[in-house]
């Protein structure tokens, strides 16, 4: 195993792009759904989408040409090596509700957290999460695995061989 960068995720920051194309994308299928229903029977998230402005047509666009850097970019890197192994989350498990985080010194927003996952969203690679080991709070931490584009069984064989050296594979809900 080895650290290595994807350049192409230091350029293009994939929760932006992921707005960008959100927005455009799923705004209408959000007010289709609720229409017709009163506010207070709206999700929060449903909320913030609709109230959201639309993504300028220049900015999708450019963010559709970011999406593709990005799975270029991984492309590049799957053809060197099978799989990505990284954090779910670039802090510990934290308590449901919280709407800020300091990292690295650096107050940022809730959704600044899915840095790790939302590439995933955006390129349509295959991946999974998994609960890899605890917090010496007793809260989970958790390994992503990411693999090229259709290679979803390279995700759960190395998933497999993870979870069979893992250090919680015992660890079962209470009843």
């Amino acid at each position: 195993m080895e650290a290595v960068r994807i350049p192409a995720l230091e350029r293009d920051f994939a929760l932006d792009v992921f707005n960008a194309l959100h927005v455009m994308e799923m705004k209408p299928a959000f007010a289709g759904t609720t229409a017709g229903h009163d506010e207070d029977e709206i999700f929060k998230i449903a909320k913030g989408m609709l109230d959201t402005p639309d993504t300028p047509y220049r900015d999708y666009v450019q963010a559709e040409q970011a999406r593709e850097r990005l799975k270029d970019g991984y492309a590049e890197y799957f053809q060197r090596y099978d799989a990505l192994l990284t954090p779910v989350l670039p802090i510990l498990a934290h308590k449901h509700g919280a709407t800020e985080f300091v990292i690295n010194g650096q107050t940022v927003p809730a959704t600044y957290i899915q840095g790790a996952t939302v590439p995933l969203n955006v390129t349509g690679l295959p991946g999974l999460s998994m609960r890899f080991g605890t917090s010496g709070d007793g809260l989970p931490i958790g390994v992503q695995v990411i693999a090229g584009r259709l290679a979803e069984s390279t995700v759960l064989h190395l998933a497999a061989q993870l979870e069979a050296v893992s250090p919680v594979r015992d660890l079962h809900p209470t009843l």
